[in-house]
């Protein structure tokens, strides 16, 4: 298992936006149709015409307001020379050379909505298919607009208990598979049992529910040793899809509450991957990084598609940085665990069985679950959060975006969870860091090791997603708004522009009349500008925008 290269795809042609369209986002530069650049979920483009003998000649282009406040963690969508981008109240197309907007459709909510929004009032894409953009609301809707007008074409409200009086809120952006818009759902932290769905992309008919946590008497129930109900398993973060074995892999996120005092047990089915299958829902295999998770480390960060080869044969896995600091390799038909290597600093773990899966706790782990103030690393953030990285097909690295922060951590005596009430204040925290001047890292990881071939040190972790191109560059933006263009082989900084707000979004690259984009958005928001103290985000003004750039040419 020397290398890592992608996935091969069927070529196949069809109408604009189609399912082979879909399947071939990663064979068509052109345009940006799958979040993830792809169903891989690896971000990486074939585009060169942008380099790293060049990137120093990148200029902005257009940039457009997207006239919100909140943080802009959006992803977007480029088709047929149309941008299509979303913020948590509105849907925007905007022309792609240009910026000019098209038109814009606004969400609005009631006041309530936003009390439940967990972490962070945000809303990070669409979907296109069949010339349809299809998004999903805080008030936990998922509807389609047409692609060419904004007109809404059909709306569909998540059945029950999906509410926001139950804690529930959709942040998220659909994945289309196999014909099937797949949802999650966020709010694990206000005490209900998290779920993935699906619903017909033609008609919105809502299809299918898959429950991450069980209710009392289903399989996995028992791993709940307590009376009250099973909670958690929100599933907040966009999963990956293989056409070939049409699965989909989602993962999800923690238990409820966040003190273990009070639910003995591994807790099925959270902090754990799930492949299933998008036309029915069912739960193939799954694997659970974190039994029993202290710590709110969801491990909903989407597993990305690839193929290893050894000597003889190839052997397709999946790949996920967790917020555990473990980087995973999975078997993508069986969920066999192949690899598991700590890409950051922790102490929960000595290692984890390759046999079982299961981690070997260390004192600190034990110590956390019998209600000892312990000092843990990585912190309640992660070793990585939400932000996506970028598998490189180049050189065969994973791009990750890590935080570098740990934090004291103490489970008083337990309480009942009460439906729709947030669990986050059942632990005590305090943050800890090494060094005052680094809390967060940008490396480059060998997927199989967990080791670094660089890291490039950042005073704010990066919650931006990571962008990587056969171009030999990396890029990422940094919360206090700068737009980096890296060398993929060594790290080595090549370009940055001032944006107007932190970057918090993921960027992605295209090409139109043969030449080569860039777009992401600004807009600083999110649970760690919002919630950690860090002092270096202090001042950074907020306010959503979105940026295309290309290289000066005049």
């Amino acid at each position: 298992m020397a290398a890592i290269a992608l996935t091969a795809v069927t070529i196949d042609h069809g109408f604009a936006q189609s399912s082979d369209d879909l399947k071939n986002d990663e064979k068509t530069p052109s345009d940006v149709l799958v979040y993830g650049m792809g169903y891989s979920g690896r971000r990486f483009s074939s585009l060169v015409q942008i380099n790293r003998d060049n990137a120093e000649k990148l200029v902005p282009v257009w940039a457009y307001s997207m006239a919100d406040n909140q943080g802009a963690e959006g992803f977007p969508i480029v088709a047929d020379g149309v941008i299509y981008a979303t913020s948590h109240n509105a849907t925007v197309a905007v022309d792609a050379l240009t910026g000019r907007q098209r038109w814009r459709i606004s969400h609005d909510y009631s006041a309530e909505t936003l009390r439940v929004v967990c972490c962070g009032v945000v809303n990070r894409g669409a979907a296109i298919f069949n010339g349809k953009i299809i998004r999903t609301t805080l008030d936990n809707h998922v509807l389609a607009l047409d692609a060419k007008t904004g007109k809404e074409i059909w709306n569909t409200t998540s059945p029950d208990p999906a509410s926001i009086k139950n804690g529930y809120s959709m942040t998220g952006a659909p994945l289309v598979a196999n014909g099937v818009v797949v949802v999650g759902v966020a709010g694990a932290d206000f005490s209900h049992r998290g779920f993935i769905e699906g619903y017909d992309a033609e008609t919105g008919k809502h299809l299918w529910r898959l429950y991450t946590v069980p209710a009392k008497g289903e399989p996995g129930s028992e791993t709940w040793e307590r009376d009250s109900a099973p909670t958690g398993g929100s599933t907040w973060v966009t999963g990956s899809y293989d056409p070939e074995l049409d699965l989909v892999y989602w993962g999800t996120g923690n238990p409820a509450p966040w003190n273990p005092r009070g639910r003995k047990g591994d807790n099925l089915f959270t902090d754990s991957i799930i492949a299933l299958r998008p036309r029915t829902g069912e739960r193939v295999w799954f694997y659970q990084a974190m039994p029993n998770d202290p710590y709110d480390f969801d491990a909903v960060q989407t597993p990305i598609i690839a193929a290893l080869h050894g000597d003889r044969s190839e052997r397709k896995v999946i790949m996920q940085a967790n917020r555990n600091g473990i980087l995973y390799v999975l078997d993508a038909g069986t969920g066999k665990l192949l690899t598991a290597n700590p890409f950051e600093k922790i102490n929960w773990t000595n290692g984890i069985n390759l046999e079982t899966g299961r981690p070997n706790y260390t004192e600190v782990f034990s110590s956390s679950v019998e209600g000892k103030k312990v000092t843990v690393w990585p912190s309640v953030t992660g070793a990585t959060n939400w932000q996506h990285a970028s598998f490189n097909l180049q050189t065969g690295l994973l791009y990750i975006n890590a935080l570098h922060v740990g934090m004291t951590y103490e489970a008083p005596e337990p309480r009942d969870p009460v439906l729709g009430e947030s669990v986050s204040g059942t632990i005590k925290r305090t943050t800890v860091i090494d060094d005052p001047n680094i809390r967060g890292f940008l490396k480059a990881v060998d997927p199989m090791t967990g080791k670094s071939k660089w890291e490039r040190p950042y005073k704010s972790p990066n919650f931006s997603s990571i962008l990587t191109t056969a171009g030999h560059l990396v890029f990422t933006g940094t919360m206090t708004g700068e737009f980096q263009a890296l060398d993929s082989d060594t790290g080595k900084l090549l370009w940055s522009f001032q944006t107007p707000s932190g970057i918090v979004g993921q960027p992605v690259t295209w090409e139109r009349n043969g030449k080569q984009y860039i777009t992401v958005m600004s807009g600083i928001g999110g649970v760690y500008a919002t919630r950690s103290g860090d002092p270096n985000l202090a001042s950074v003004p907020i306010g959503a925008s979105l940026w295309t750039f290309a290289l000066f040419d005049k």
